[in-house]
Order: structure tokens, then sequence, then C-alpha cells
């Protein structure tokens, strides 16, 4: 088997920004929302650049990133910055599509074994070449305890063996079949450092004084983090992708958190760009003379998910909650009509690019629409004692996760059932996706979630399937997993959509995650910028270097 388009998936609460926003396709429980991204066509891409531009402001809208280093970059400033950087051996592209990179091939017989081939015309930013050795290091790293990798378990726990196999080939060895592995290593998973400099660097790896050693377009050189302020990445000349080298000569990504601070410096031209506008800034920045708001396909949602205690344990209490809230409501007022209700715990445009899987879905999956008479009929299956309270956590500065745990409290009541949303400090509710005794006393907490990379069966495998990482109520169905199992196993890329459909299926019958709203990219540009990719790939595509002047 040949590599073809393939994806993967991963998922985060960014708890130390604001809230994402977003629509989608409408379906069965996913009506059409009012606002100005659900009025149009959400995009992929925005024009190319003309030209080339000297310098490019952009803003972090979660802050700071906290080091460079590709196997710590676990969540939207490091992940932001650092695809910039250091590449993947297989590349996400805006039509969520996933292509050879610094790889040009990878074939495997079995899903066991795969050989990849490398290219062997690049260079790091020192000039000296990429060797097959650094990429064997590289994507060791993530099962080194020694490193401290963000990225353990899942698939890198699959990896049996990474071994040279040829002058610019390696070999993957895997403990069980996956024929989506070139779409893992379009992530952090398949990054490739310079061995020689991660080695030298110690303990300093990826701090601002010593950096990294990296291929990518933009190329970070230290003493251009100013800590607290911000960071800038410089052109890389030699780039060996001449048609995708950068068009601005330097980016400057600035730290900037707070909503108003962020819509006026985008207002006034002070900021160029940013991704993750604030929703307090879209009402200013809709007026904006001097650029454009973008709506794009997103990759991300917003969910509650069962830590598998209480009433909110009870499959028929959360399918009753689901149908009872008006998710509708939601989408319209806390997401500003850019959000649009989830039929799955699978964001709804990653599903938009795979043929033949509308008509499936269509078929298969719970009707999830908002109907309190339906819910009712739901409840009469509940085994759980009724009359205790729901108690679901949220990070207590993020207010917009009240108003929404408030329409579920009033959907709650229609049924008879008490709903409390519970503020939990930023710093200690960062722990409910780590550590199990965070999340003791409580039947549920929310996330704002997403993949990683647009396949909705490894998503599926991270939320549902028994013992993984997004597995926090300690769900486990036998049929679920022997159906995930044999999707991921499967070479025919038709059945295997009918298998993860019909996993997608039985999972949304039990929804371990309550969905409530899928999320689009919202990215503000000025007038005189284009070229950013819209669609959720830019936290592992090298966006800033497709950016350039409008003229």
């Amino acid at each position: 088997m040949k590599f073809a388009k393939t994806r993967a998936s991963i998922a985060l609460l960014a708890i130390a920004g604001l809230a994402l926003t977003g629509c989608s396709r409408g379906t069965d429980g996913a009506e059409g929302g009012e606002g100005a991204a659900a009025e149009s066509e959400l995009l992929q891409t925005t024009p190319a650049a003309k030209g080339e531009i000297d310098k490019v402001t952009w803003n972090s809208t979660y802050g700071e990133l906290a080091t460079l280093d590709p196997a710590k970059a676990f969540n939207y400033p490091e992940n932001t910055i650092v695809s910039n950087l250091c590449e993947p051996l297989f590349q996400m592209q805006p039509d969520f599509s996933v292509q050879p990179n610094l790889a040009t091939e990878a074939e495997t017989e079995d899903g066991l074994t795969w050989k990849i081939g490398i290219r062997d015309d690049v260079t790091f930013w020192d000039g000296s070449p990429m060797t097959i050795d650094d990429v064997v290091y590289s994507l060791s790293r993530h099962n080194d305890p020694a490193e401290g990798s963000y990225w353990t378990g899942g698939v890198t726990a699959n990896i049996e063996k990474v071994a040279k196999s040829g002058d610019s080939e390696v070999t993957v060895t895997l403990k069980s079949p996956d024929r989506l592995l070139p779409s893992s290593l379009s992530t952090v998973l398949g990054v490739v450092v310079q061995e020689k400099q991660r080695k030298a660097a110690g303990e300093n790896y990826g701090n601002p004084d010593t950096g990294v050693m990296c291929t990518g377009p933009l190329q970070y050189t230290p003493g251009d983090w100013k800590q607290g302020q911000s960071i800038t990445l410089k052109r890389y000349a030699d780039y060996w992708n001449a048609d995708k080298t950068a068009k601005a000569a330097e980016v400057e990504i600035g730290f900037v958190v707070d909503p108003t601070a962020i819509a006026t410096g985008l207002s006034t031209g002070e900021i160029d760009g940013s991704y993750d506008v604030p929703l307090p800034a879209l009402g200013e920045l809709s007026k904006s003379e001097n650029g454009s708001l973008v709506y794009g396909q997103g990759m991300q949602n917003m969910a509650i998910i069962s830590t598998g205690t209480g009433v909110f344990g009870d499959p028929a209490v959360r399918r009753a909650l689901t149908r009872a809230t008006d998710r509708q409501a939601i989408a319209d007022t806390v997401y500003e009509g850019t959000g649009t209700p989830s039929r799955s715990v699978v964001p709804q445009s990653p599903w938009d690019a795979i043929p033949g899987a509308a008509e499936l879905r269509d078929e298969q999956l719970p009707d999830l629409s908002y109907d309190v008479e339906a819910a009712k009929a739901e409840l009469e299956d509940a085994k759980a004692d009724l009359s205790e309270p729901i108690k679901i956590a949220y990070p207590s500065e993020r207010g917009f996760y009240a108003d929404i745990l408030n329409e579920m409290a009033n959907g709650a009541k229609e049924l008879g059932i008490t709903l409390e949303p519970t503020g939990v400090p930023s710093a200690q509710f960062g722990a409910f996706f780590s550590d199990p005794k965070a999340r003791e006393g409580f039947d549920g907490f929310v996330t704002t979630n997403y993949m990683s990379a647009p396949d909705p069966l490894l998503h599926l495998i991270s939320v549902a399937k028994t013992g993984s990482d997004q597995n926090y109520s300690g769900f486990s169905d036998a049929e679920v997993d022997r159906t995930l199992d044999a999707a991921l196993a499967e070479s025919d890329e038709q059945k295997r959509v009918e298998l993860t459909v019909a996993a997608e299926a039985l999972i949304m019958e039990q929804q371990p995650w309550v969905p409530i709203n899928d999320l689009a990219v919202r990215m503000y540009m000025d007038d005189k910028i284009t070229g950013a990719p819209a669609s959720f790939i830019y936290l592992y595509y090298p966006w800033a270097a497709d950016l350039g002047s409008a003229e």
C-alpha cells in the first residue's frame, strides 16, 4: 500500500486564552447559524500573496510560548510558532489532505512495517544536510523518557522500532496495524530536528538563548525572542523548497492576550493579523477599514466530558441533556453566530472532506436536534438517581463557559434534573486532563477541543477506545474497540470510512462527551497582506511563510 491522503488527531483545552468559535455544515442537530461565518462559505485559503514584504506583525492570542522544543509543543502558543520552524515528514494542506514533505513517500504491505523515503536535498539553517540519522533520532525522541516528550502514548506507544534501512530510507515497525501512520507523522510526531544541536543544548534546548536547529522556511536566531513581548522569525534563504520560500523577510509574533488591546492593535494596523480573534473583538473588527475578518473551516469543538461518575455518568442522562439543550442558542449568543450545534464528537469540516461519508452518517448517526419531548423519552432509560445534582466544572476565569452551562442547566430543569456549573481556577482546572484525583467530586468538565489533523478515525480512537489518551471517563465498549481496530487496520479507504462511521454511531449513542458546538477558524488580516491559510492547520503547517504583500 502506498501512502495516500491520511490524517491524525489530538485535543487540548485552551485555558490560557479566550473562546474559539466556528460553524459548519448543518445536519441532524446542527442547524445553520445566523452570524457572519454562517452566512458565507467557510474558507480553506486566502488569496495568494502577490509579492514579498519586509515585515509582518502577528499576534499569538493565547499568549507567550513556553519553549521552542517541538517535543513539548502541545498547545496553541508553542505549535503556532514551532510549525513555521520545524518541519514534519508529511504535511497537512489547507484542504485537509496530507502530502509528503521531508519524506518522499511511504509504503506498507500490512500496516505494521512502513518504509519511508527521505529527501536528500534538505539542509538545516546552519547549512548542514539533514541526514537519515537525524530522522531516526527525531522520530525516536518521543519514546525516550529522558526527553520528556508531551507526545508519548497513542501512536508513539505503538512504535516498536525506527531504523535506517537505506541511504534515503527509514523503516518504522509498529506493534499493531496502523494504515494512517503518515498522517500522524504530519504532526509533531514527524518533526525532524538536528541531533547534534539537540544534544549540545542539553537542558537548555528550546530556550530563548539556545533555540532549536530545524529545516523550516523561517528560522529562529537566539536573541530574537524577547520574553514577555514577542518572538521574531526570519526567512531562511536556502530553504529546500524554493516554491515555498517565505514571502516575508521577517515575522514578528506578539503575545497580547487582552481582547481590547488585540482589537485596538488590529484595527489601527499596529498588528497586521491574528488567528483566534477574541469574540469581544469581532464587533469592532467587522467595521475596520484597514483589514478584514476571515472565517475558515475548523477542526475544533466545545464539549462536556463525562468523568464517568454521578448522574452524568449515565448514558441516557447524557443523551437527554444533549437534546434538551438549545445548542443553537449557544451558537447564536455565546459564539455570536459563528458556531454550529455539533452532531458528533468529531467536528463537521474534516468529514466534509471525505467522499461518501455524508450519506453514511445521515443514515447511522443518532438525531441530536433540540427536542425536549424527545429528551424526556431518552431519560426514561436512565438508571441513575435523578434527584442528585450534576456538577460540571469549568475554568472560572472563562465566563463564556458559565453561559454555556447555564443554557444546559435550563434544559436540565425542563427534565426535572439539577445541573450545577462550578467554577474552578484555571491553574487547577488544567489538572482535570491529567490527574484523575482532580476530577473527583465532579460529574463532568468542559473542553475546547481540537483535532491535530482531520482524520475522524484517529480522533474517535483518542476519545472512546478503552484506555485511550482522551478517554477520561473510563468508557469501554468491546464492539466500539473492535470496530475502531478494524478500521485502523483496513487498507481499503471506502471500507475504512464505513467502519469509522459505524464506530462513530456506536459512540454517539453513548456520548462519553456531550458535543455542544463546532468551531471555525477566526482570523483577521490587514489589507496590505494576504496568503495565510484560513482552515485549522496553522498548528502544524508553516502558515507564516505564505504571508506576503497583497499588492
